[in-house]
């Protein structure tokens, strides 16, 4: 009897995984569906669900024409961004940590600059942008993921650090290693879980922007989600290049959260389990 019910339960579980497995991956089939589907099947009701047959102009214009630099131009910018947050987001959460610097309440403010809706200084920066001669440029954007990240970064990187025992450190500069060979030796392989983690979804915000992409570029540095909506028009919508340029966006998030999908896992159960 509790063989059975045991069997009975897992069947259960698999079933549940798969329906929801399938709920999540069936936006990723249909965009790559739309990419490769010709025009009349595109438009077919009752809708198609295995193309008639393969049409490739949708991913052929994109390189013609260009528009394919846009995923280019996000994985600079979030890239270069994330890589700039991390490293000085994590300098400051250690010393906010182990040097106890701006007190109590410094955290808390951090945090509370992330929570600002864009809308409300994308016009400002705007103006600064302009004053600075930065709009449609690899520097301004990134400059400007890089602050908008820096306060998630700081406030994931805090919580990781203080799991690391202080002793560890101690030893360490006791061995002779500086602060700085601490920190490279110690505090990251540490907190290697929650380091990696925080750098996916850090460049995953940066990867998704489009405010503040839609703001500051024209023509030179237009990202990735700003290329997408240029393809719907009031006469025409253009669903080829747009399943096309989609599926060009959502690769590398695929191949990023693949490849780090271990330490997202370790990062975000690090501290959940005590004693």
């Amino acid at each position: 009897m509790r063989r059975w019910e045991h069997g009975w339960r897992l069947g259960l579980r698999i079933v549940l995984a798969l329906v929801v497995a399938l709920f999540f991956a069936f936006p990723i089939y249909w965009l790559a569906l739309m990419s490769v589907k010709p025009p009349e099947d595109v438009f077919a009701y009752p809708p198609v669900w295995v193309p008639s047959a393969f049409d490739l102009s949708g991913y052929v214009a994109l390189f013609r024409d260009g528009d394919v630099w846009a995923v280019w131009n996000s994985l600079v910018t979030a890239g270069a961004s994330t890589v700039i947050a991390m490293i000085l987001g994590t300098l400051a959460a250690y010393g906010i940590v182990r040097y106890r610097t701006g007190g109590d309440n410094l955290t808390i403010w951090i945090i509370s600059q992330r929570m600002i809706p864009p809308i409300c200084v994308a016009f400002p920066i705007f103006l600064l942008f302009v004053s600075l001669g930065l709009v449609d440029t690899f520097i301004g954007l990134i400059m400007l993921y890089t602050a908008f990240n820096l306060p998630y970064v700081i406030w994931m990187m805090r919580g990781y650090i203080q799991d690391i025992p202080p002793e560890l450190e101690q030893s360490a500069l006791v061995d002779g290693l500086s602060r700085w060979a601490v920190i490279i030796k110690v505090i990251i392989p540490m907190a290697r879980g929650g380091f990696f983690a925080t750098a996916v979804f850090t460049f995953i915000f940066a990867w998704n922007d489009f405010l503040f992409a839609l703001v500051l570029t024209r023509s030179e540095v237009v990202t990735y989600p700003v290329q997408v909506t240029g393809y719907f028009g009031s006469q025409s919508t253009f669903w080829s290049q747009i399943g096309a340029m989609s599926m060009l966006g959502v690769l590398p998030m695929m191949l990023v959260v693949a490849t780090m999908q271990r330490f997202i896992v370790r990062g975000m159960s690090m501290g959940a389990v005590k004693g």
